[in-house]
């Protein structure tokens, strides 16, 4: 009986149900377009695979057996099942999503970054939820985007996990920060100056990644002088008002705080390529519509309308 279940096809299923709607050969061919030869073989294979008549002649024609009702109650739910699986996803309308968006990022970007995508998610969904998460060690985010934790992440790092997708957001140029007050503010760093400061630098959003900075640096055979550790990008601007320290970044972030705080951006002396920031998603939901919404959301802040390339890093 095992064996003869796992014939249970669609079509048989389609057979099944209109036999059990129709109670008659003839009709149930007519209906689904088959030769009445060929609806006769079909309820032949669903008794063996059934054990059961299903149908039996009766005075004014073909009439179900007692078990009849519970075959096409389950027919027909298989059918619709199959139908709402094989069917195309349902258009994406920001203004009735309820989802919780979950986005992992880090405080190193742009102020005013993460602020327009808040603005867009709300103006668009206004009755969905949006949760910014850390990076930090303490994160697998690679796990949290596979098991849905995250819906995205935001990076730079210069080896993003292979088997994530990703897709540019904008690239940053290297800069130094200083406090304004600093001797070499309005002088500018030449390379000794560089190698010889003390440096004021971040510690690592994750545990198995180099930072951009000092990756580039080692690659260059130099290293830096890192004379104080921060766990937040918030606290680099006022250490640096306070402190004859310098800090290496990207210059979204070096003018945001520039237009605002007692800060000097300055070129940096060392040759840096360009910093390139994207946002990474799992294959798992590379067709979600609505986090392909979310998504496009991170692209139009940054202002990349073309930013979803859909590639794989």
């Amino acid at each position: 009986m095992p064996k003869l279940r796992e014939q249970l096809d669609l079509h048989l299923l389609r057979v099944l149900q209109s036999l059990l709607k129709e109670h008659s050969v003839s009709r149930t061919a007519i209906r689904l377009g088959m030769s009445q030869p060929a609806v006769s073989n079909a309820l032949r294979r669903l008794r063996e695979i059934t054990g059961d008549p299903i149908l039996l002649r009766g005075k004014k024609g073909m009439v179900p057996t007692e078990r009849g009702p519970f075959l096409l109650a389950h027919a027909t739910e298989a059918l619709q099942a199959i139908e709402r699986i094989s069917a195309a996803a349902e258009p994406m309308d920001p203004s009735q999503s309820t989802r919780v968006f979950n986005l992992g990022a880090p405080d190193y970007l742009d102020g005013a970054f993460i602020p327009d995508i808040a603005e867009r998610v709300r103006r668009q969904a206004p009755q969905a939820r949006l949760v910014v998460h850390t990076i930090n060690p303490d994160l697998d985010y690679v796990q949290a985007l596979e098991e849905g934790e995250l819906d995205v992440v935001i990076g730079n790092w210069l080896e993003p996990p292979e088997k994530l997708h990703l897709a540019r957001l904008f690239d940053d140029e290297v800069v130094c920060m200083l406090g304004r007050h600093h001797p070499l503010a309005q002088r500018g760093l030449s390379l000794q100056h560089y190698l010889e400061m003390p440096h004021l630098a971040p510690s690592a959003h994750v545990t198995d990644k180099r930072g951009f900075i000092d990756g580039c640096l080692a690659e260059q055979g130099i290293s830096r002088q890192v004379q104080m550790v921060v766990p937040y990008f918030g606290l680099v601007p006022g250490i640096l008002s306070r402190t004859d320290m310098v800090f290496t970044t990207n210059r979204q972030f070096a003018e945001y705080y520039a237009r605002i705080l007692p800060i000097t951006v300055l070129p940096c002396p060392i040759h840096f390529p360009l910093m390139r920031f994207y946002q990474l998603w799992h294959p798992r939901t590379h067709n979600a519509a609505e986090l392909l919404w979310f998504r496009r959301c991170i692209a139009q802040a940054a202002g990349r309308l073309d930013g979803l390339s859909e590639g794989t890093a």
